[in-house]
């Protein structure tokens, strides 16, 4: 049940009134029970080592900050850049949060996983991170997937919504699927954007404003390490790197299942009112210190 982001219990957003006016709440794809969870879970410490970018695995032209959750690209023409994460995983889904300017991105601005032998340098304006058949990677200016040294297309695409089709939507589909219209125009990406991984599925997807976009990748190797990895040829390009949670393939535990049951009963404008509940006091700081978490993380 755990190694395809289990479809038996969802979180739909579509369900509930927007929170926002985001370009990308209408192409949200729903979060079936394990990724929820694991989204409304108290995220690590934020010094954990797998929040670290690699001080070996880098381009020479990174500068890796001393807690070693920022790198900044130095001023140097006709290069290109990469750096991968210093702990990989392989298997489990797993989430990385990784922080990067818009104003500091330029073309060639790429976000993705690699295998252990991804180049991270090359001569030139060229994507890495996508670059080779090492790597998966997202480029953030134009929206293209890329692999293999080849563009898959534009991602998020448009996809349908409605409820019968809740477990047709979370299945992955590449970029050029049939039932995906590919949006017209890349869109502008913000500052954080969430990774999802899941290793034992083989599949790699992103939140962008607290909107699942579905699977980018699918079919990665699976039992071989993967690690987060940017890219970049700007100068002075600042990207930092913060692991939030990850979970087994084992299927989500009732408690949290329930939590999030009762938060959708509730709705979004009602989630901070679990104290009316007619739940014992434990339960509800239990709903509203989930709550708290989840909405943290959404802006």
């Amino acid at each position: 049940m755990g190694l395809s982001l289990s479809a038996w219990s969802y979180s739909r957003a579509a369900d509930s009134p927007p929170s926002s006016s985001s370009a990308f709440l209408p192409l949200a794809v729903p979060t079936c029970s394990r990724l929820a969870v694991t989204l409304n879970s108290s995220p690590v410490c934020p010094g954990d080592s797998r929040s670290h970018w690699s001080s070996v695995h880098r381009s020479p032209h990174f500068v890796l900050s001393a807690c070693k959750q920022k790198v900044t690209r130095s001023p140097v023409e006709l290069s290109s850049d990469g750096v991968r994460a210093e702990m990989g995983v392989k298997g489990g889904l797993h989430v990385w949060e990784v922080l990067w300017s818009p104003d500091h991105r330029g073309s060639h601005a790429v976000v993705g996983i690699s295998r252990p032998d991804c180049p991270l340098q090359a001569s030139g304006y060229n994507v890495l991170v996508g670059g080779d058949v090492q790597s998966w990677g997202w480029e953030l200016k134009t929206n293209q997937l890329w692999h293999g040294g080849q563009s898959l297309g534009l991602y998020p695409g448009r996809r349908r919504r409605c409820h019968s089709e809740a477990a047709e939507d979370f299945k992955p589909q590449s970029s050029t699927s049939p039932d995906t219209q590919v949006a017209d125009k890349p869109l502008p990406i913000p500052e954080r954007v969430l990774l999802v991984l899941d290793a034992d599925a083989g599949t790699l997807g992103f939140i962008v404003d607290g909107s699942f976009l579905g699977v980018a990748f699918k079919d990665l190797p699976r039992g071989v390490e993967l690690f987060p990895a940017v890219s970049s040829v700007r100068g002075g390009a600042s990207i930092r790197l913060r692991y939030l949670n990850g979970a087994t393939r084992d299927p989500p535990a009732l408690m949290a299942l329930c939590g999030l049951s009762i938060r959708h009963f509730l709705g979004q404008q009602r989630q901070n009112q679990t104290d009316k509940l007619p739940l014992p006091p434990f339960l509800q700081n239990y709903l509203l210190s989930s709550h708290q978490f989840a909405h943290t993380r959404t802006q």
